[in-house]
Parts: C-alpha cells; sequence; structure tokens
C-alpha cells in the first residue's frame, strides 16, 4: 500500500508532527518529500510530493504560506509541511489551517528541534518499504498479505501478538531462518550457523522462555515463524 498522509506522524520518530488542516485530504499518496527552498516551487514537483518549508532561505510571510497552499493544489501536491518554532516562522496562522481545509489540502506543523534531515530520511524510507511491498514476488504470498494490509499495519500486529519481543524477533532471525530451511533438524541447523548443536539448542530455549507467561508453546511459536517470515528483508 502506498505511504498516505495520515501515516506520516505515524512513522517512528514523527510522532512531533501534527496535522493542523485539510483532514479531508489525509488519504493523498505521499511520492516524494520535497524542500521548497524558493519562494515558488511549481518548477521543481511532479505531483504527489509532501513539500517542507522552512522560512530559512527564503522568507515566508502569512501570505506567502497561503501562495503555498494555493500552488500545491495546482501542482497537486500530496500536503505541505510547515516548520515552526521561534528563529524562523514562528507559529501558523488561523487562517492558513483554514484556507487548507477549504482546498483540502493536509497541512502539517513540524517544530523546528526535530531534525529535517531524519523527517525526510524518514519517508523516503516508508515510501520504498511500501513499494517494495507491492511488487509481485515468486511464490508471493507473504508478499500479497504484505501488500494488502500494508508494512505499518504489519508492525502493530507483531507488536501485538509479541508484546516486547521486537528485539527478540530481531536477534532470532537468522535462527529462524536455519530452522525454515532446514526443517528443525538441530545438526543441520548447527552446520549451517556454524556453532554446535548444543549452541542452537540453548537459543531454541531461550526462545521460550522469553515468550508471554500465559503463551502456549507451539501457537507462540507458530506465531514467531509467522512474523518472521512476514518481515522478511
Amino acid at each position: 500500500m502506498a505511504l498516505k498522509c495520515r501515516e506520516i506522524p505515524e512513522l517512528p520518530g514523527l510522532g512531533a508532527i501534527h496535522l493542523r488542516g485539510g483532514s479531508s485530504g489525509v488519504d493523498n499518496t505521499v511520492r516524494w518529500p520535497y524542500l521548497a527552498e524558493n519562494r515558488s516551487f511549481s518548477n521543481w514537483v511532479r505531483g504527489g510530493e509532501l513539500v517542507f518549508v522552512t522560512g530559512i532561505s527564503s522568507h515566508r510571510s502569512p501570505a506567502n504560506l497561503a501562495e503555498c497552499l494555493h500552488e500545491g493544489r495546482d501542482c497537486g501536491i500530496s500536503g505541505l509541511v510547515v516548520l515552526t518554532g521561534d528563529a524562523y516562522i514562528g507559529q501558523l496562522p488561523a487562517m492558513l489551517s483554514r484556507l487548507a481545509d477549504g482546498l483540502a489540502i493536509p497541512l502539517f506543523e513540524q517544530p523546528y528541534s526535530l531534525p529535517l534531515v531524519d523527517v525526510t530520511e524518514t519517508i523516503a524510507r516508508a515510501i520504498v518499504a511500501s513499494e517494495r511491498a507491492q511488487e509481485p514476488r515468486e511464490g508471493g504470498l507473504a508478499e500479497a498479505l504484505i501488500a494488502s494490509i500494508g508494512s505499518h499495519q504489519l508492525e502493530r500486529l507483531t507488536r501485538q501478538y509479541l508484546p516486547g519481543l521486537d528485539g527478540a524477533l530481531m536477534d532470532s532471525r537468522d535462527l529462524l531462518e536455519a530452522w525454515l530451511n532446514e526443517r528443525g533438524n538441530q545438526c543441520a541447523m548447527a552446520e549451517a550457523l556454524g556453532c554446535h548443536r548444543n549452541t542452537i539448542r540453548n537459543r531454541m530455549n531461550r526462545l521460550v522462555e522469553e515468550m508471554p507467561p500465559k503463551a502456549e508453546p507451539n501457537e507462540y511459536f507458530k506465531t514467531l515463524v509467522l512474523a518472521h517470515l512476514l518481515s522478511r528483508p
């Protein structure tokens, strides 16, 4: 599933970004983040961009911010993110939120304290991941499921059914992959991973020890293997 505007504040580390207007357009697809350094950006976008304005290289008055929204509508951008803080753009004018509502363009506010490079990198990674999830792959039932529910929903389901065990899943990827490839044969798993059979046995035992108190071991292990299969790189 393509990344939507409504998902931006839900991405890891982006909780400080808030939607301030244009809620009717939150299902707009984000094709790519774009930093607008000039007063006008119409010559530099192709549609679907999430446009960021900072006021650092070009002064952004309330009137110019309104122009950005109008220009964004004409260019088909997915949304507008305004960085606010004491240094440049102090706060979003109320009229800007109302204008965003009228134009149905999602208007986000991002504090300057949140590094823009981290924000754009996180968004770019999410876009690439969503595109990869949509690519047809050989024998792709797992890929079809991911494409159907979306990578972010998959992460939420993993946290729901494996609470507090994200780390265990990451640390056990090689073990689970070997278990699948060698059909549970611990001698073959040890050879594949270049370790002693006792190491495999101990690691398998630790997986059981880390499961939630009320979990049924067989169901827990099946859930762990399924989560591994669905979250393969």
